[in-house]
């Protein structure tokens, strides 16, 4: 590899051949930083930064990207300067330790430390892929003693001065509860500009409130081939990302989000706080060039190697949820038989199996022989067995081995107590903290056990398993005055906001990650499956501890092309499923264009097929195949376009992938209620000007074509769909 993790001597060129700076991914490590050595180039093919040593703090000075602006930083990285020790406020003085700082192959940290605290603070960058974004950390540790209370440390905070008028700032909502109106954000950074975006695990907003975001956003000069830099974080608790426009001057930052504050932390002697992490990258060319490099390094660099490595992932699954919680043991083999015959992959077993809300054992009434024996079956027919839990709930079973919120134990678990009288909804109760250490262990242990006594090769979990609050005054998180704890019930929840909200989030979802992990070390190819009603906690961090998501809660073929197009523009597409429930299909044509919509990704139906016609049995038996021969390779490694709008149920939308090594594609192409537009015209993206493709229309809505890829990138493919709800799969290929 030729990337090199460059070494700039503020005064002294000559000095950096002797230091003898290593070449990134190749060369061996250097021990600390080179004497005299004050700034430092590290990064990878895509991006650099130049990064100085400062004596009290770090500066970033510049985001170099490999063609392009460069972008020039003007402060210093903003460390915290206080903490408070046996309740009384300490300044901090931070100092750069040479000795322990290290400029290595793939990592770059600075180490700094307050003798008067006992405090070290490592400010770190890491490459793990030749292309795509760096990441960075800050981690503070307790070397003393005593314990140590801190204020909010930010992951990321930047002041680029920038020479270009004409910016424009891309962000894209979760999917939630139902797909939002918008969606995918793309808005003019004139001066005077404030933008400020918010996640969580939970996403509920009020009418007229801003969507909580996938955390992350782009910002780039206009046109096709605007230079342009992008922020992301790598967390599933309470997080906030901003963007500022002064003049020539863009400001902002990510990281935990501060309100409702003042954020504190606890570090017990010889504890550590570690910021989220966040990426930063630099990319040119269009939205979809910069988020095609973001995938392939999500996929190469955060997501689990084992799962990308499965040849028939994504699963082609089938799921109990068509029978709602009236599912049974005679109803889910019916749905096996049925499944394995239409060549799906997986029966997932959704809500509804259960005794009751935290007593995650199976109900004797439905299934008597219990979910071994549902397991089994699903085998021997070929199927994995996939389960829904959620786990983090806690309900009213006097059951050994349920979470009853009358047992002690269980109840100082609990977010809250419950009110007089509470009773758990059908499959929603009172969340557990799994901050507490007890709780992590109670969980770790009971996902263990349901992935070995049933025979899981895949785990959903559901609910809100990162507490968004907690009234709690003996927990891990740190404490706050009841008078400002806001509770309040939503949907059958309840929900509190209070200034440890942040902090109570920050532990849970660290709890929440080891947990994960160690289902993926102690059961090697099991998948995980992140729902959290719906979408909430669609982020980078799921994606880095977990291998799919489920995007929204609404199923309907529109919702379902909605939330693929926006997130689709950050996330591997094989990691975002839609469920494709019961509608209206008058013909074989909007039977296929329903289906379709909800193949674009990972593709899971939740319904009965036992109640299907043989043409519909047919239908869905060639579409399966079609999409595990022929779509399937392409959702996994091809580069995807956003080729048409976002869909609106009347007009037309599509979306293209291409995969150039192999000279493959295929175009999505969907037709709504309207029929005004007959036709359309979808330009394609991503081939070769200067070959030529033959171009097959599934359905036959016409002949194959050849046109060279200069054509159909500038004139495209022109589809005629004579069926309101319709669609076209359009096969490419290289000739």
């Amino acid at each position: 590899m030729t990337a090199r993790l460059e070494t700039v001597v503020v005064g002294c060129t000559r000095a950096l051949a002797a230091a003898g700076i290593a070449l990134l991914f190749a060369a061996p490590a250097i021990a600390a930083l080179p004497t005299g050595t004050d700034t430092f180039r590290f990064g990878n093919r895509d991006a650099k930064i130049s990064v100085e040593a400062g004596a009290a703090s770090p500066r970033l000075r510049a985001l170099h990207p490999a063609a392009g602006r460069v972008l020039e930083g003007a402060s210093a990285a903003a460390l915290i300067d206080s903490a408070t020790i046996d309740g009384k406020p300490v300044r901090l003085h931070w100092q750069l330790d040479r000795e322990a700082s290290r400029v290595e192959e793939k990592s770059l940290s600075l180490v700094y430390v307050d003798r008067g605290s006992q405090l070290k603070l490592v400010w770190e960058w890491q490459a793990r892929a030749a292309h795509g974004p760096l990441e960075h950390t800050t981690h503070i540790e307790n070397r003393g003693g005593r314990e140590v209370w801190i204020p909010l440390q930010d992951s990321f905070t930047f002041r680029w001065k920038t020479d270009v008028q004409a910016l424009q700032q891309l962000w894209v909502d979760k999917g939630a509860g139902e797909a939002p109106p918008v969606g995918t954000h793309l808005v003019d950074v004139a001066d005077g500009y404030h933008w400020r975006g918010e996640s969580s695990a939970f996403a509920h907003p009020r009418k007229d409130e801003a969507r909580e975001i996938i955390p992350y956003f782009l910002v780039r000069s206009k046109g096709e081939a605007g230079d342009g830099w992008y922020l992301g974080i790598e967390f599933s608790g309470r997080t906030a990302m901003t963007l500022k426009r002064r003049g020539d001057m863009l400001e902002g930052g990510a990281g935990l989000n501060p309100e409702p504050g003042p954020f504190r932390t606890r570090l017990a002697a010889g504890g550590e706080f570690v910021t989220p992490t966040v990426f930063l990258g630099a990319t040119r060319g269009s939205i979809d060039d910069a988020g095609n490099v973001l995938k392939r390094w999500i996929r190469e660099a955060i997501n689990d190697s084992r799962t990308q490595r499965d040849p028939i992932y994504p699963w082609t699954t089938n799921n109990s949820w068509g029978s709602a919680m009236a599912i049974s043991d005679a109803q889910a083999r019916r749905m096996i038989d049925d499944a394995a015959g239409l060549g799906f992959e997986m029966f997932h077993l959704d809500a509804g199996w259960f005794r009751a809300v935290g007593d995650w054992h199976p109900d004797a009434k439905k299934f008597p022989h219990g979910l071994t024996s549902v397991a089994d079956y699903a085998h021997a027919r070929g199927l994995k067995f996939g389960l829904w839990v959620d786990w983090a709930q806690a309900g009213i079973s006097k059951e050994k081995g349920a979470l009853d919120v009358a047992d002690p134990a269980i109840r100082d678990w609990l977010t809250t107590d419950p009110p007089p009288g509470w009773k758990p909804e059908e499959f929603k109760g009172l969340t557990i903290d799994i901050g507490v250490p007890a709780a992590k262990a109670w969980v770790a242990k009971e996902v263990d056990r349901l992935v070995r006594d049933y025979q899981l090769d895949m785990l959903e979990h559901d609910g809100y398993v990162v507490a968004q609050g907690c009234d709690r005054a003996d927990h891990e998180h740190a404490t706050c005055d009841p008078k400002q704890v806001k509770k309040y019930t939503d949907d059958g929840f309840i929900w509190m906001d209070a200034p440890n909200s942040t902090d109570v989030s920050y532990h849970a979802a660290r709890a929440y990650y080891d947990i994960h992990d160690a289902l993926r070390q102690d059961h090697p190819g099991l998948l995980l499956e992140v729902c959290n009603d719906g979408g909430r906690m669609v982020d980078f961090g799921s994606a880095a501890h977990a291998d799919y998501f489920s995007i929204v809660d609404a199923y309907d073929p529109v919702s379902n092309r909605q939330a693929f197009y926006d997130a689709s523009h950050v996330l591997p597409p094989a990691m975002l499923e839609t469920y494709v429930k019961e509608w209206p299909a008058k013909r074989i044509e909007n039977f296929r264009y329903m289906l379709r919509s909800g193949m674009m990704g990972w593709f899971t139906l939740m319904l009965d097929t036992t109640t299907w016609s043989k043409e519909r049995h047919d239908a869905a038996r060639e579409e399966i195949e079609l999409y595990k021969a022929t779509l399937r390779p392409l959702i996994r490694e091809a580069d995807l376009y956003h080729v048409g709008p976002r869909a609106d149920g009347n007009g037309w939308d599509g979306i293209e992938y291409f995969d150039a090594k192999r000279g493959k594609g295929v175009l999505y192409a969907f037709h709504g209620k309207d029929m005004s537009a007959g036709t359309h015209t979808f330009p394609l993206s991503g081939l070769n000007a200067r070959r030529n493709y033959r171009l097959s229309f599934r359905d036959r809505s016409s002949a194959d074509i050849t046109r060279s890829g200069r054509e159909l990138m500038q004139g495209g493919v022109t589809l005629k769909l004579a069926l309101p709800e319709s669609s076209e799969l359009v096969l490419i290929e290289a000739l």
